[in-house]
C-alpha cells in the first residue's frame, strides 16, 4: 500500500502563486508516476500534471502548462506542485495521485487538498 499526505494549498489573489506538496510512504517502489488533479463540485476529476519518479518526464494539461511547474524530490519520496499566475479558475480541491509501473490508471490517492483563487 502507499499513502499519499498533500499539503500547502489555501487561498491566493489572481496572478499570484501557491504550492503544493506530496509526501508518499509505505510501498513507494512500486509507483512509477505522480499526478496531480484538480476537482470542483459538480465536475469529474481532471489532470493537472504528471511526473515519473525515475527521468522526472513531466506533462502538463493545455489549461495549466506554462503556469504551474511539477517536480520531485526522491529521497524525501516527495512532488511539489509550484502554481504561478493563478487564476479564478483554478480554484478547486487538488488531488496528488500515485500509479504503478504496470498500472494504467492511478491507483492510490490523496486526501485532497483546496486552492481557491479570489479574483
Amino acid at each position: 500500500q502507499v499513502q499519499l499526505v498533500e499539503s500547502g494549498g489555501g487561498l491566493a489573489q489572481a496572478g499570484g502563486s501557491l504550492s503544493l506538496s506530496c509526501a508518499a510512504s509505505g510501498d513507494t517502489h512500486c509507483i512509477s508516476t505522480m499526478g496531480w488533479y484538480r476537482q470542483t463540485p459538480g465536475k469529474e476529476r481532471d489532470f493537472v500534471s504528471s511526473i515519473t519518479w525515475s527521468g522526472g518526464t513531466t506533462a502538463y494539461a493545455d489549461s495549466v502548462k506554462g503556469r504551474f511547474a511539477n517536480s520531485r524530490d526522491n529521497a524525501k519520496n516527495t512532488v511539489y506542485l509550484q502554481m504561478n499566475s493563478l487564476k479564478p479558475e483554478d480554484t478547486a480541491v487538488y488531488y496528488c495521485a500515485g500509479r504503478s509501473t504496470l498500472s494504467r490508471q492511478y491507483e492510490y490517492w490523496g486526501q485532497g487538498t483546496q486552492v481557491t483563487v479570489s479574483s
